[in-house]
C-alpha cells in the first residue's frame, strides 16, 4: 500500500480508497470487477489504511467516509452515460459503455445498501520542529 513517504516536509497527501465496511468479512471485489474494471483491485479496512500512512511516516490529519456522497455521484455518472450513450459508445466501443454502467449501477447499490465505502485520508509529512502545513481549521469545514 503506502510503501515510501509520497510527499516533501509539511506537504500534504489525499488518498482515497473502496473499503470493506466490516473488518471481519472477507473482503473481495468479485469476479466481474477483478475482470473488467480493477484488476488485482483489494477492498480493505479504514484502519488499516491509517496504520499504513502512519508506518510510512506521515501524520492523518482528518479521515472521513464519503459512502454517502458517492452514491449519488454514482447515480449521475450513471444518468450521465445514458444521457450520451452513443457519444461513450463512439468514444471507448459498446462492450466497454455497457461494462461501465453495469458496473456504476452495481456500485451505486452497494453504496447505497453499505456494503462498500469510500474512505478519504488527509496526511502531511511533518517536519522535525512539528509543523505540518496544515491550518488548524480545515477550509473546507469553514
Amino acid at each position: 500500500m503506502v510503501r515510501t513517504t509520497p510527499c516533501r516536509p509539511a506537504g500534504s497527501a489525499a488518498l482515497r480508497s473502496y473499503i470493506e465496511p466490516s473488518r471481519y468479512k472477507k473482503a473481495n471485489t468479485g469476479a466481474f470487477i477483478d475482470r473488467y474494471v480493477f484488476p488485482d483491485g483489494e477492498l480493505i479496512g479504514s484502519g488499516r489504511i491509517i496504520t499504513e500512512i502512519q508506518d510510512a511516516g506521515l501524520e492523518v490529519h482528518h479521515e472521513e467516509n464519503l459512502r454517502a456522497h458517492y452514491a449519488k455521484t454514482l447515480a449521475g455518472w450513471n444518468r450521465n452515460l445514458v444521457e450520451h450513450w452513443d457519444e461513450c459508445v463512439a468514444e471507448v466501443g459498446e462492450g466497454t459503455a455497457r461494462v461501465w454502467g453495469l458496473y456504476m449501477a452495481g456500485s451505486r447499490m452497494g453504496f447505497t445498501l453499505n456494503e462498500i465505502q469510500l474512505h478519504q485520508v488527509l496526511a502531511t509529512k511533518t517536519t522535525p520542529d512539528g509543523s505540518s502545513g496544515m491550518p488548524l481549521r480545515p477550509t473546507w469545514l469553514s
